[in-house]
């Protein structure tokens, strides 16, 4: 007749449903402080790449301007297209998207004003909003009122 020792793996193989639950709420818990936190930063990423995107769009146009005799573009297309000496206003084949996966909106000068506005409607795309949605140019960026 053989006796079986205690020692080694044999009794105890895995872990017991006690110390299952408390790993599960260890890690909600630690879920429901993290996931918060990084949602914020997050947005606060996009909104930073956003006005960073207009500052560049911006200087493209201005720099489009001087080149050819104080005209703005008529669009921002004119700043990705590649001119005689095969160079571009913008370091890109398109005209960057918002980190939203929406277009900028661009309004020449008009009336004489030599403002120009490079707009981004946010989260939402169109026209109004708030928060996440709120609207923005490059007016406002360059000004510190975003």
């Amino acid at each position: 007749m053989k006796i079986r020792s205690n020692t080694g793996r044999g009794l105890r193989a895995g872990f017991s449903l006690a110390e299952l639950m408390v790993v599960i709420v260890i890690i909600g818990l630690l879920a429901t402080f993290v996931v918060p936190n990084v949602m914020s930063k997050f947005t606060t990423a996009q909104l930073t790449k956003a006005k960073a995107d207009l500052k560049t769009i911006a200087d493209a146009v201005e720099s489009y301007r001087m080149d050819n005799s104080a005209r703005f573009p008529d669009d921002l297309e004119a700043l990705v297209t590649k001119d005689d000496r095969g160079t571009s206003y913008l370091n890109s084949d398109v005209v960057p998207k918002d980190p939203w996966g929406n277009e900028y909106v661009y309004e020449p000068p008009s009336g004489g004003d030599s403002q120009f506005y490079i707009w981004c409607y946010g989260r939402d795309g169109v026209q109004g909003g708030e928060g996440e949605d709120l609207d923005f140019n490059n007016r406002m960026v360059t000004n510190g009122e975003i």
